[in-house]
């Protein structure tokens, strides 16, 4: 049975709901509504005689015809998109949409400081950026790239520094530290209320501490358990314990006394930004203008 032209629309529309397993994440995507898309997938399906998905009020999964059909059609839609791509380097202003994923330190402290500048240098280039500290395949949920620690950047990944590599510090609100007191050493740290941290891959992250050849990493005690970087910081402008940080994102607040360090003796480095995305993909113009302006501008020096 021959394609209709309305199919190529349909299928583009069924890959991203392949690419998301949720109707919801999808349409948000594509800028349309889940019932529109739930339309489209069902005269699809209709017209190939054929389910493609499976859906539950809690899960959306492919059937054997919906992954074959994924696997045949991913790459021909991919180089489609690249070849869209391709046209900018023909045209005075570039145009497209890059969509980024980052945690949300690095939206606030990495790309925020910079769009203001990107969007009057490109303002036909659309930055779809989703802020999400889950460890995600970038490639496979539909994005150009990806910002994360480049510790964590996947092997098989392109990855270009964006920032210079960071020191790693514990820092609490001064009245935390008068009710009491301050650790002098990192075994301290037990007998302490401290704002502990889940990673995008669901594990509790330890807390590192370096000091000429002596290493730690303590699964520190504390009540409160959290995955977002300002949660973790407005807890501890709060007094409820004491944070671990990356020292660029808690620069000014102790600058300006809000928040102490402590410890900074045993303070660990760590690598700093990185962008990442596929060897085996075009590179859209959009990311790599977005690239030099965060070089040039270097918000985190």
């Amino acid at each position: 049975m021959p394609f209709r032209r309305s199919d190529l629309a349909d299928l583009s529309y069924f890959l991203a709901i392949a690419r998301h397993r949720n109707f919801r994440k999808a349409a948000t995507e594509l800028g349309v509504s889940a019932s529109a898309l739930s339309h489209s997938l069902r005269g699809l399906e209709e017209r190939l005689k054929v389910r493609l998905v499976n859906r539950t009020n809690r899960s959306v999964t492919l059937t054997a015809a919906g992954e074959d059909l994924q696997a045949a059609i991913r790459d021909p839609f991919a180089a489609i998109h690249e070849a869209e791509d391709l046209l900018n380097l023909h045209r005075d202003a570039p145009t497209g949409r890059v969509r980024l994923n980052v945690p949300d330190e690095a939206a606030m402290r990495m790309l925020a400081p910079v769009l203001p500048e990107f969007v009057t240098r490109y303002p036909d280039v659309e930055l779809d950026i989703s802020v999400d500290n889950t460890m995600v395949d970038v490639i496979e949920a539909g994005f150009d790239a990806g910002i994360r620690f480049g510790g964590t950047v996947p092997e098989d990944m392109i990855a270009q520094r964006l920032s210079p590599d960071f020191r790693w510090v514990v820092a609490g609100a001064p009245a935390y530290f008068a009710k009491h007191g301050e650790p002098q050493h990192p075994d301290d740290l037990m007998q302490h209320q401290c704002i502990r941290l889940r990673l995008g891959n669901g594990r509790m992250y330890n807390w590192d501490f370096d000091r000429g050849k002596e290493a730690l990493a303590l699964a520190v005690p504390g009540g409160i358990i959290v995955d977002n970087g300002s949660v973790s910081r407005a807890l501890a402008l709060s007094g409820m314990g004491l944070m671990y940080a990356a020292e660029p994102a808690i620069a000014p607040l102790l600058a300006d006394g809000s928040l102490r360090a402590v410890l900074q003796e045993w303070a660990s480095p760590g690598p700093g930004y990185f962008i990442y995305y596929s060897s085996r993909r075009q590179v859209p113009r959009g990311l790599r203008l977005l690239i030099d302006l965060i070089r040039e501008m270097k918000p985190l020096g």
